[in-house]
């Protein structure tokens, strides 16, 4: 046993300790105003001061007060059929009646209403993609249920309407006027968590050659852009929408998290897109040159004279088109398109895919090592082609365009649109969404290609089909 007085002495320290834990403790609790010296004492972290020095320290809340409103949630729900092995067996679904056949597929996203009026909301199509419903929540808290006006795939770029009042738009600005630095906010429901404010600069405008997203003009910014901000807003300063921010990257996969590379649709091309949605039903039309054409490598570029390997070189051009009207001619170099560079095919389509139908487009071209001026004025390129146009044996088939963001992942030909029921193209075994990447018909890049592969009609029709993950050879007869 210890001796009486060491017990009182561990006591008595005990009980000071406890006082003093206490007593610093209600200290740290008590508002700043109660005492004034302590507080000189002991600083905390809290938010900053409203003003040093009598100067106001700048905020972006009074512009985010008329910006977040017009910043929405967006929920959708699509039904997915389940593939089961055993479903159609009659002996599986009386031992398991009640196995589900369905379900509901569920995601979320963000839009701008950029009408108050007629209730526009801007969002991504990948956002509302294969959606059944689609509802909106406001950031009043109120959720309506959202009709779908059109989308386009191309620049995923989407519009909807909500039928409520008392809604809060926002302002447009010139995304052309933006410049690398301007400082920039971004506005949506990443994650579903819910409406979330980032900001940060313009790291870059004009960006393209991003794999798998369609044509490209984007802006890029390092204001953080995470799942659930797609559709969403990116504002300056001024509070007034430059973009629709549409896509991070990040190697390790979007769900990863946000790495300073975001993008956005400049809100020009957006407001083109919407405007064309809803004054065409849902369609946009689009302008092209109506050629064909192949990078420059260095042999083809010391051959052409170029001082450097870079342009896009012109391999065709189809009778009655804008580039046939302007002079263009097979082994003709374009080096810029009204100004921009044009470094290959890829910049040239991307180019054409974001100018409307009229355009007029000043072309830098070098032939024969000459530089020289062409003028051209874009014609509508066709959406789609009935089979029965190009050859009897693919009657009952529609060809379209092979979808961008696949054509910028390397896949290049036409996509089956749809094939009629009892048709010959059926029974040749055709099938919706085959991407034909080549035939015996004739070389080919697009849908004009295709057609004019048909200019003589082969014995023999063999057409290279990419299905799914496999691709084959399927004649036609």
């Amino acid at each position: 046993m210890r001796p009486l007085p060491t017990l009182l002495t561990l006591a008595l320290a005990a009980a000071f300790g406890g006082f003093a834990a206490t007593a610093i403790r209600e200290g740290l609790e008590a508002p700043a105003a109660a005492s004034p010296a302590a507080a000189a004492v002991m600083p905390t972290t809290a938010a900053l001061p409203a003003s040093v020095g009598g100067q106001l320290l700048p905020s972006l809340a009074p512009m985010l007060q008329k910006v977040t409103p017009a910043v929405v949630s967006v929920h959708t729900k699509q039904t997915v059929r389940i593939r089961n092995p055993f479903a159609n067996d009659p002996f599986f679904r009386r031992m398991f009646p009640n196995i589900p056949q369905e379900r509901i597929n569920e995601s979320l996203g963000s839009g701008v209403i950029v009408d108050a009026k007629n209730g526009y909301v801007l969002t991504n199509h990948h956002v509302i993609e294969g959606a059944d419903e689609v509802s909106v929540t406001l950031a009043d808290g109120r959720t309506v249920k959202a009709e779908f006006l059109g989308s386009d795939p191309d620049t995923d770029v989407a519009v909807m309407r909500i039928p409520a009042q008392n809604l809060s738009a926002i302002a447009l600005a010139d995304s052309d006027a933006l410049r690398v630095g301007d400082f920039v906010v971004a506005v949506g429901n990443p994650f579903g968590i819910g409406q979330t404010v980032t900001s940060g600069i313009v790291s870059a405008v004009g960006r393209s050659g991003l794999r798998g997203l369609g044509y490209q003009n984007f802006i890029q910014t390092d204001a953080s852009i995470n799942p659930g901000n797609s559709g969403g807003a990116l504002v300056n300063l001024n509070g007034e929408l430059i973009g629709i921010n549409t896509a991070s990257f990040n190697p390790q996969g979007s769900m990863a998290g946000n790495i300073g590379l975001g993008f956005a649709i400049p809100v020009n091309l957006a407001r083109n897109i919407k405007d064309q949605l809803i004054a065409n039903n849902g369609v946009v039309r689009r302008g092209t040159l109506g050629l064909e054409s192949q990078d420059v490598t260095p042999q083809l570029a010391a051959g052409l004279k170029l001082s450097e390997p870079r342009g896009a070189l012109v391999s065709r051009v189809f009778a009655g088109s804008a580039a046939a009207a302007a002079g263009l001619k097979p082994g003709d170099v374009i080096l810029t398109a009204n100004g921009q560079r044009v470094d290959g095919r890829d910049a040239l389509r991307n180019f054409e895919g974001l100018q409307a139908i009229g355009s007029k487009i000043a072309l830098e071209v070098q032939r024969d090592g000459q530089a020289m001026q062409l003028n051209a004025t874009l014609r509508e390129q066709p959406k789609a082609m009935a089979g029965a146009e190009l050859d009897p044996r693919l009657t009952g088939a529609t060809f379209a365009e092979v979808p961008e963001r696949l054509r910028q992942s390397g896949v290049s030909g036409v996509v089956v649109e749809s094939v009629s029921r009892g048709s010959r193209a059926e029974a040749n075994n055709l099938r919706k969404d085959d991407v034909i990447v080549a035939a015996s018909s004739g070389d080919f890049d697009d849908l004009p290609g295709f057609r004019a592969s048909f200019t003589r009609t082969p014995a023999q029709l063999v057409l290279r089909i990419r299905r799914g993950n496999s691709v084959g050879n399927l004649p036609m007869q």
